[in-house]
Parts: structure tokens; C-alpha cells; sequence
């Protein structure tokens, strides 16, 4: 194998990359975001700094069904999101995600630094309601519920009103920051990075909003009830097609770590 061979591929291993170059398009991607009170302590302790809560005191637990994903292929997916601010801009921070796909676990934690695991988490509609669950080694760790299709309407995911399509476009805009860490071969962080990306080519298909509610459970590897549930807020149902573009770095630890520091 040639090095300029070698410099071509998209990603590791050689005989097969897992993943392919993006960008990277879904269809039908479909999200049930439930939106619930939590403790702010508990997230101000998830958020690395610089970034800092956005002071709502608010989580967004996530689940959802991808099942046209160029070059991921079909899967699902499920976990919390932090509203907060970098350097006074809001954005949205990625603090855990659980899918049962290895083509985006592997592309998602070496590209874009999504904190990534391996676990089963579903999202069916049974009956009269839309049920997210998430398992971890054996163990149903979250479970999301929320009526099924209750208002055909557009939700604002900051408020509680209703809005237009725009309005969860420019949701779904947003900046979404990732923590990055990949070691070099001597174990030390080679790559300590915030990593920032806005998804693009957005178009809702149907939302609607509901009554849910939220149940996590505690589980050493998969910590989602760190981020405890004070008061669930109202439940988020869309349909959507959207493109997932490379990123760019925020900040970059070690660069921050090795700055010098001048002195009187």
C-alpha cells in the first residue's frame, strides 16, 4: 500500500473503513426531545469549561430513529443535551449519547468528538404513545414517553408555544459543541478539543407536541441520571431531513494549557 494510498482513505481499518467521507446525509431522521428542570449544580458539573449553563436550569433528553443515514446506515440513538453558552453565545452541549451502530460510533468519536457508547436504545409508537427506552449491559436506564401526535403544531423547543417551521429550523441550527478527547500512542491526550458544528439543508416534514415524561435510572457506564429529573417540561415529536457537515474547533485545550503567561 502506497502512501499517497494510505492518504486517501476515509477512515481506519485500511481493508475496510468503517465509515466513509461526509458530509453526511439523513433522511426521515426522527427525534423525540423531551425537555425537563434538573439540578443546576448536576449541570454545572457537566458542562467543561469554558463553557458555562445558559441559566434555564434546563436538559433535553434525546431519543432518535435514523433509518436512511449516508454511509451510517440505519440505527438509533439516545441521550442528553446541555443548553449553555460559550463566551456568551448559546449552544448546545452533547454531554451523552447511546447508539447501536458502529459505523457512527466510530465516525462520530473520531470526527466530530461525539461521546459515543454502545448500548440499545428504541423508539416505537405503542399504542396511543411515543416510547423512547435506552438499555444499557441489561439494564433499562431511560425511559421517555409521550402522547402520540396529541397537537399537529410546531414547537418552539425554548418555550411552550406554538411556532413555524422557521422557528425549529433555526432550533435545529444551532451550534451543537462536542468535548473531543483522543489519546496518542503513549496514552497522554493527543487531541483535547471543544469542537463545534451546525447541521444544515434542514427540512421538518411534521412536529408535534404533547404531554411526556421522563424516567432515568442510575448505572455506573451510563450515568444519564446524573442529570437528575426535577420536572418534565412537555415532549417534542418531529420528522426531518438534515445534512451533518464536518466541524471546526472552539477551543483547543492543549494549545490553551501551553499558551505562555506574562508576568509584571
Amino acid at each position: 500500500m502506497k502512501t499517497e494510498d494510505i492518504l486517501q482513505l476515509p477512515s481506519m481499518p485500511a481493508a475496510s473503513p468503517s465509515y466513509p467521507r461526509g458530509p453526511y446525509r439523513f433522511i426521515d431522521r426522527e427525534f423525540l426531545i423531551i425537555t425537563y428542570e434538573s439540578d443546576p449544580d448536576a449541570i454545572r458539573a457537566a458542562l467543561p469549561e469554558p463553557l458555562e449553563p445558559d441559566g434555564s436550569n434546563t436538559v433535553l433528553y434525546e431519543f432518535i430513529s435514523m433509518p436512511d443515514s449516508s454511509g451510517f446506515g440505519s440505527y438509533t440513538e439516545s441521550g442528553i443535551v446541555i443548553p449553555a453558552k460559550f463566551r456568551g453565545d448559546h449552544v448546545n452541549f452533547t454531554a451523552q449519547m447511546y447508539l447501536d451502530d458502529e459505523p457512527p460510533i466510530a465516525g462520530g468519536r473520531e470526527i466530530w468528538g461525539f461521546p459515543k457508547k454502545h448500548a440499545l436504545p428504541k423508539l416505537a409508537v405503542i399504542h396511543d404513545t411515543l416510547t423512547g427506552t435506552l438499555e444499557y449491559a441489561g439494564v433499562q436506564v431511560a425511559v421517555g414517553t409521550m402522547g402520540y401526535k396529541h397537537q399537529h403544531l410546531l414547537y418552539d423547543l425554548a418555550g411552550k408555544k406554538q411556532c413555524s417551521s422557521v422557528s425549529i429550523i433555526e432550533k435545529m441550527s444551532k451550534t451543537h459543541v462536542n468535548l473531543k478527547l483522543i489519546p496518542g500512542v503513549d496514552g497522554a491526550l493527543a487531541i483535547a478539543q471543544l469542537v463545534a458544528f451546525n447541521m444544515t439543508d434542514i427540512a421538518v416534514q411534521g412536529a408535534w407536541s404533547g404531554p411526556a415524561r421522563l424516567h432515568l435510572v442510575p448505572h455506573v457506564n451510563a450515568p444519564v441520571a446524573d442529570l437528575p429529573v426535577r420536572k418534565s417540561l412537555g415532549g417534542l415529536h418531529f420528522i426531518a431531513n438534515l445534512t451533518l457537515p464536518y466541524g471546526r474547533v472552539l477551543h483547543d485545550y492543549l494549545v490553551e494549557q501551553s499558551a505562555p503567561t506574562t508576568g509584571e
